[in-house]
């Protein structure tokens, strides 16, 4: 009998490229068909067939509280009852902007945009406006969304989709952009000395997690500040994945390191579409309508999406978040790590805040090559077991995890259990 997931699939590829609306979706790097959630709560979700999951993907991070956390879906539905959208300013937008400024000492000021690849789009144009250079510099595995001058060897999707560029690309936009390996110092040190006068800014993420989770070393964060200050360069941390997941001040808090410029997403519009960028009062002053760079969107500050995200901020502010969620997720790695280990399973995971990667290798990756030099064979067969078993990890060995607060010991324990039967019959 064909599963109501097939039937949706078979039907979605007809009218939608692949099937799916965004490529790691397809389940083309683990193998099989995706599988198509109805409803979520908490910690879980259930899929059209009703089988329920244990989520460690979280819509890919936005849900810090979980799913349909109850006063999340209040605050949405009071703020429907008086409109969905309105294209003009609202009380709403002034708090959470606020807000953000005042949980990130960095951001003096701040713009509200509808989504991740926007806010990394319009970062990059920004600093472009501000320096009047044209080269920018990223670091081969890190995604920022898919604008042209970015996916040059990028990662998650991209990478996953096994193209790690993108056709529609021009060569001559594509020529902009210098690519560098992760936690390399003297690359990054011997090509500010060749283009510094030349760069416009560096985009990086303070801990890759589209490559799986990879950690920066702390002379490598430290290095990439002080050249960007010394060669006037715009440094851009993407915390659209870390912003309030790895910690209140993000990871530019967790590392004492101030970008000039940081662009959010994810965890601040609270499961709802909503990022942002924001950064030095003198560089967000060149942005329209006070200044010469242009942006602009119809649904930005949504108010609907605002609300879920200023509901989501307060609520990770409450004493002891971030320690439990770290535990939780300290725990769930933990476990793992010596469950595969005590059957002789090339395998290692860490976490930082509420993130965590996991990796079928002996020694945790520092690099998009050392992760690349993981089992994904291993990780692939890994995946469907768990997820036969009701746990849903990412479709893709180049992808980070995500623990929730509403991940209890009970949720832990199933996972842990379920592992070790896996690995037991390994």
């Amino acid at each position: 009998m064909t599963s109501r997931n097939q039937q949706l699939f078979e039907q979605s590829q007809k009218v939608i490229p692949g099937g799916v609306n965004s490529p790691v979706r397809a389940f083309k790097s683990v193998g099989g068909n995706p599988v198509f959630f109805q409803r979520g709560k908490g910690a879980h979700v259930w899929d059209v067939d009703g089988k329920s999951y244990i989520d460690y993907v979280g819509s890919w991070g936005p849900l810090i509280l979980g799913h349909a956390h109850p006063d999340v879906v209040k605050a949405v539905q009071k703020t429907s009852e008086n409109g969905l959208t309105f294209g003009a300013p609202t009380e709403a937008e002034l708090e959470i902007a606020e807000l953000i400024c005042n949980l990130i000492p960095s951001i003096e000021q701040v713009r509200l945009v509808s989504s991740g690849t926007e806010a990394g789009m319009s970062a990059i144009r920004l600093a472009r406006g501000f320096t009047g250079r044209n080269k920018i510099v990223k670091f081969e595995g890190c995604y920022h969304g898919h604008d042209d001058s970015l996916l040059v060897k990028a990662g998650s999707g991209a990478l996953t989709f096994g193209n790690p560029s993108s056709a529609g690309v021009p060569q001559e936009t594509a020529g902009h952009t210098i690519v560098l390996d992760y936690n390399d110092v003297s690359g990054l040190e011997e090509n500010f000395k060749k283009f510094g006068n030349e760069i416009a800014a560096v985009i990086i993420e303070p801990v890759a997690g589209n490559m799986n989770l990879v950690a920066p070393t702390p002379d490598f964060l430290n290095t990439l500040r002080a050249l960007c200050s010394q060669y006037g360069s715009v440094l851009i941390f993407d915390e659209v994945m870390t912003g309030f997941r790895v910690g209140l001040k993000c990871a530019q808090g967790r590392y004492q390191i101030k970008p000039d410029l940081t662009v959010l997403g994810k965890v601040i519009g609270g499961g709802m579409p909503m990022a942002a960028f924001g950064g030095r009062r003198e560089i967000m002053q060149c942005l329209a309508p006070v200044g010469a760079v242009y942006q602009a969107g119809t649904l930005s500050g949504n108010p609907v999406a605002v609300a879920a995200g200023l509901t989501t901020l307060k609520l990770i502010q409450e004493a002891g978040f971030y320690e439990n969620l770290a535990d939780k997720t300290h725990q769930l790695t933990n476990g793992l790590t010596a469950s595969a280990q005590k059957h002789g399973i090339d395998f290692c995971a860490q976490s930082i805040g509420g993130m965590f990667g996991l990796y079928f290798s002996k020694t945790i990756p520092a690099s998009f090559a050392e992760v690349m030099a993981c089992d994904k064979d291993a990780f692939n067969r890994f995946f469907h077991a768990m997820l036969d078993k009701g746990v849903y990890f990412a479709p893709s060995a180049f992808e980070a995890g995500f623990v929730s607060s509403m991940h209890t010991d009970a949720e832990i324990n199933d996972t842990l259990s379920a592992a070790d039967d896996i690995f037991t019959a390994w």
